[in-house]
């Protein structure tokens, strides 16, 4: 008992990228949500995104993003990538248009974490259903990022044999066995700390002005 414990504090302690500085910030309203809402002309699809610790090679983080017929969201349990522009509801981020994900993607990589991206395109009703689950979900306590990743994921028609873990670099290893992920790394060298490309990434969307968000996704591949 003691043992197991001790795993769990360690796994807990591992994963406190999942915690958000200054969390517990009010929900966007319904109005705002509907207005930022964005629907990708891609084919329906669900991409993990694994945060891994260059130095230890320790995963640090998971979210998933979905693309549902009717919009595309982020599901960032315990995330903490937040910008003004982007309306967030119980961990889960709207609006998500093709600057948007650049942006989320590129947050999170720097000198110490790359992003492992794995993408796999799901039926539609698929999709849809992981959108329901991640709305349904709630505000993720800390360090359970993984947890309600791969919960949210085995959940899913097809994706049955994903095994709940708090680790994320072994959702990752599960995801990529299924076939048709595809995978990708974002690497970059910004400094440490996330804030730093989150108040440069909001300053450039105040100077755009209105419309300044891109709103197409004719080039997204994502």
């Amino acid at each position: 008992m003691r043992f197991r414990s001790a795993v769990l504090c360690a796994a807990m302690v591992a994963l406190a990228g999942c915690a958000v500085p200054g969390a517990n910030r009010p929900d966007a309203s319904p109005e705002e949500v509907a207005a930022a809402r964005y629907r990708h002309d891609g084919p329906p699809a669900i991409t993990l995104y694994t945060m891994v610790n260059n130095r230890s090679d320790a995963g640090a983080h998971s979210s998933l993003m979905i693309n549902a017929p009717s919009q595309r969201v982020v599901f960032d349990p315990a995330g903490s990538v937040r910008a003004k522009n982007v309306p967030e509801v119980g961990d889960v981020l709207y609006g998500i248009t093709p600057d948007v994900a650049e942006f989320y993607g590129r947050a999170h990589a720097r000198e110490t974490y790359r992003v492992r991206i794995q993408r796999i395109e799901v039926p539609a009703e698929v999709a849809e259903r992981a959108l329901q689950l991640a709305q349904a979900s709630g505000p993720v306590a800390e360090a359970q990022c993984t947890v309600a990743t791969s919960g949210l994921l085995k959940q899913l028609p097809g994706f049955e044999g994903i095994s709940s873990t708090w680790f994320p670099v072994r959702l990752a290893d599960q995801l990529a066995k299924y076939p048709g992920v595809t995978e990708q790394v974002l690497r970059e060298n910004d400094a440490d700390d996330k804030q730093i490309a989150i108040a440069e990434y909001e300053a450039r969307i105040t100077a755009a002005g209105p419309g300044g968000r891109n709103r197409s996704g004719d080039q997204d591949s994502q």
